[in-house]
């Protein structure tokens, strides 16, 4: 089953649909520069609220992070009660290295020579919990972290997908495009976050629904 990520939240209301329209990884943005940016004295209620409604059924509960240092990156999980981080920055393989399993990379490479250095560069440090994605796979936007709505080229989709365990997808996917592109890379999971979007940092409930409906539809 294709493993589902919504990314970018940044209300309990939002979380919980999301959660009980079967997303498996909850994604909370600690980027300030993001329009989906929380703080984590607003997001702990919500993942300690998610847990206490839906107990074991609760999603995964991720925390982005851009070129944070290590003690900053293990505080916010400890303080805001998340499963694990997602760098999503220029972090090197020591940061992960120190991070002892309970992250994974965001990599966003322009050509396939350079996704394929990429997934060499982070293998020895991918997560060996089968509930994280081994590394996450965007779109390159020059000066963007992520969220910027752009697709991944397939045939790099495709390429990096041969060499990752466990593969998460992100970059522009839609409830339109996502079974179309799920058919043609097959990865283990998909993440989306302005896909499922009103406007930038507010997501739609039909739109999320949708999304997931489309996934499991492949």
């Amino acid at each position: 089953m294709t493993q589902i990520k919504i990314c970018g939240l940044t209300s309990f209301d939002e979380a919980l649909a999301a959660a009980q329209a079967g997303a498996n990884l909850l994604g909370f943005n600690f980027y300030k520069k993001s329009p989906r940016y929380i703080t984590p004295e607003a997001a702990q209620p919500i993942c300690d609220a998610l847990r206490q409604q839906l107990g074991e059924k609760c999603p995964l509960l991720v925390g982005l992070f851009v070129n944070e240092i290590v003690s900053n990156v293990s505080a916010v999980t400890n303080k805001v009660g998340l499963d694990c981080a997602q760098l999503s920055g220029d972090e090197s393989d020591s940061i992960l290295k120190e991070l002892r399993g309970m992250a994974f990379k965001a990599i966003r490479p322009v050509n396939v020579a350079m996704a394929l250095d990429d997934v060499n560069y982070y293998r020895p440090h991918f997560p060996t919990n089968e509930k994280m994605p081994s590394l996450l796979l965007d779109a390159n936007q020059p000066g963007q972290y992520g969220g910027t709505g752009t697709t991944v080229n397939v045939e790099l989709a495709q390429a990096v997908k041969k060499e990752v365990p466990r593969l998460m997808l992100a970059g522009g996917l839609t409830p339109d495009n996502v079974a179309g592109v799920i058919a043609q890379v097959q990865p283990w999971g998909v993440d989306v976050a302005s896909g499922v979007e009103s406007e930038p940092g507010k997501k739609d409930a039909a739109k999320v629904e949708a999304f997931i409906a489309a996934v499991r539809g492949v």
